[in-house]
């Protein structure tokens, strides 16, 4: 099912670390040329990982990548990012929505003006991303695009519900996750007609990224991030006419195409 992406367009969101980063590189590994794009341009002693150190570490390995700084919770940097790529590198072939911001906080105490800024980069934005790289994947009749989603979308099992169900706070992230992978059918059925396949990936378990610890996230049973990046690679060059609208979860689908025993 998959190939490689010798001379494609790749725009990879959240791209300066974690899992974005591994994502762009195994990209540009394939033949793609990478834009990427995060808040953090030059290297920060506040942050881990950087967008110039991306660019420069997929260029020294032979690839080509490109940066664009952008805050992708505003409508507007998001039609600068677009537009900037495209007169860069060309219009997007491939999308990947991987750029998030998580609060992690009780539903009963969860601030409003949070919930907005979550909402608004899981799930306004990616589909903002994808009206703007439509006009060109609908020209050229070929398009992928993938939602990196997550298990949080799926509900609580219970009753009983556990300690870690109760006092997470992964209610919002979950919600954001459930209108993501909603977004991931609609948009393939919508775009099936134009060769354009949509579909999420999710770890199997969670991902122990750069950057994840101020997260306060699991760091036991935590899945290696070469499980979710050779998904989302899979995902990026699937064929469009049997393999769209999926929301995979990287351990079971790895094995059904042979990747992983």
């Amino acid at each position: 099912m998959a190939g490689g992406c010798e001379g494609s367009v790749a725009l990879v969101t959240g791209g300066s670390r974690g899992l974005g980063k591994a994502i762009a590189h195994r990209l540009a590994a394939e033949g793609a040329t990478v834009a990427i794009t995060a808040r953090t341009m030059d290297p920060d002693d506040k942050y881990v990982g950087s967008l110039r150190e991306t660019c420069d570490e997929i260029v020294a390995a032979g690839g080509q990548a490109f940066a664009v700084q952008a805050d992708l919770a505003q409508s507007e940097e998001r039609e600068r990012l677009v537009a900037e790529v495209i007169e860069a590198v060309g219009s997007p072939d491939i999308l990947v929505n991987n750029a998030a911001v998580t609060f992690l906080r009780q539903l009963d105490e969860f601030p409003e003006r949070r919930v907005k800024v979550m909402f608004e980069m899981h799930v306004f934005a990616p589909l903002h991303l994808v009206q703007l790289v439509l006009p060109g994947m609908r020209e050229r009749k070929r398009g992928w695009i993938c939602n990196m989603t997550s298990i949080a979308a799926d509900k609580p099992p219970g009753p009983p519900f556990s300690d870690f169900d109760t006092a997470a706070g992964f209610g919002v992230y979950g919600m954001c996750k459930a209108a993501q992978d909603r977004l991931t059918g609609s948009l393939a059925a919508e775009l099936y007609a134009d060769g354009i396949a949509v579909n999420a990936a999710a770890p199997s378990d969670p991902v122990a990224t750069e950057g994840a610890g101020a997260l306060d996230l699991a760091k036991t049973n935590t899945e290696d991030i070469s499980l979710i990046t050779e998904t989302a690679f899979r995902l990026c060059t699937a064929d469009p006419a049997t393999f769209t609208g999926r929301i995979v979860r990287t351990q079971p689908f790895l094995r059904d195409v042979g990747w992983l025993t």
